[in-house]
């Protein structure tokens, strides 16, 4: 939907709906859709000041590659770390005295789309977003525990990060995107979990048990695993993420495998309005 410049297909489609469900729907909202690159800018706030680097990050949140089918939380994510960009100083930072007065501590992250005439937030994460912080792990050179206990005592202002881009895949299992308790029982429910090398770099576990040794699905949901890949370049990043997910066995799982495709023509974009320039 919405792929006509001029919005025929929406409107098709609406006069269709106006047929058949007019006398259950009696109001819907009509939003101004906005064209340009999403791109993500986040940073971690240490109740004082927002910590350096920033990232930035570009979510994937349809469920299949080339980004169609039904919107997921998450498929994957590309990033990469940064000092203080126009992006950044134009959105988060303006938050921050705000969120020093509220001695606010974690993350924040602000969605956008972005083009040639501005800025146009889509929705902010107070919180660690997921897999974001998983493959946020891979990029910060230090312990974790001692990244959030610097950030929780206010005393790290500043940490090092890997060079070049991190790259995360979701490895999903049904009913994914969707709950139903019926399909989880029969196809999903105490899958075992394996892996032709035991070589475990780049795992992110979300809902996975250990019986008897053994790593199995467990929880409802249908999501499994974070598998990140890093490199000096975004195409050195998913080969690495991707020849990582070729190890796991799962019989029925399902992942994308566009993830980060989609970076150069992004990347071209974003440089020659100036939003990754450095303030």
């Amino acid at each position: 939907m919405g792929e006509e410049e001029d919005g025929k297909d929406v409107v098709q489609m609406l006069e269709a709906y106006k047929k058949t469900v007019a006398d259950k729907v009696k109001i819907f909202q009509l939003q101004k859709r906005v064209t340009g690159v999403e791109v993500a800018v986040g940073a971690f706030f240490n109740s004082n000041k927002f910590m350096t680097p920033i990232n930035v990050n570009f979510e994937h949140k349809k469920l299949f590659p080339g980004n169609i089918g039904p919107a997921t939380g998450e498929m994957g994510t590309t990033m990469y770390w940064s000092e203080p960009n126009k992006l950044f100083a134009a959105t988060l930072q303006k938050m921050e005295t705000k969120l020093r007065e509220e001695k606010y501590t974690g993350y924040m992250d602000v969605n956008c789309i972005v083009n040639s005439q501005g800025i146009y937030p889509l929705e902010f994460t107070a919180r660690f977003g997921y897999p974001t912080i998983s493959i946020q792990q891979e990029g910060i050179n230090m312990p974790f525990s001692e990244f959030l206990y610097g950030m929780a005592s206010g005393t790290l202002n500043e940490f090092k990060t890997k060079k070049g881009f991190q790259l995360g895949v979701r490895i999903c299992m049904p009913p994914f995107p969707f709950n139903d308790d019926q399909t989880y029982n029969t196809h999903t429910k105490d899958s075992v979990i394996m892996f032709k090398k035991k070589n475990f770099e780049g795992i992110h576990i979300e809902d996975v048990k250990l019986v008897n040794g053994e790593w199995m699905v467990a929880g409802s949901s249908g999501v499994i695993m974070i598998v990140v890949g890093t490199g000096s370049t975004m195409k050195q990043a998913k080969a690495q993420a991707y020849s990582r997910v070729a190890n796991v066995m799962i019989p029925g799982m399902y992942y994308r495998d566009d993830i980060g495709e989609r970076w150069i023509e992004d990347s071209d974009k974003l440089h020659s309005w100036g939003y990754l320039r450095s303030i």
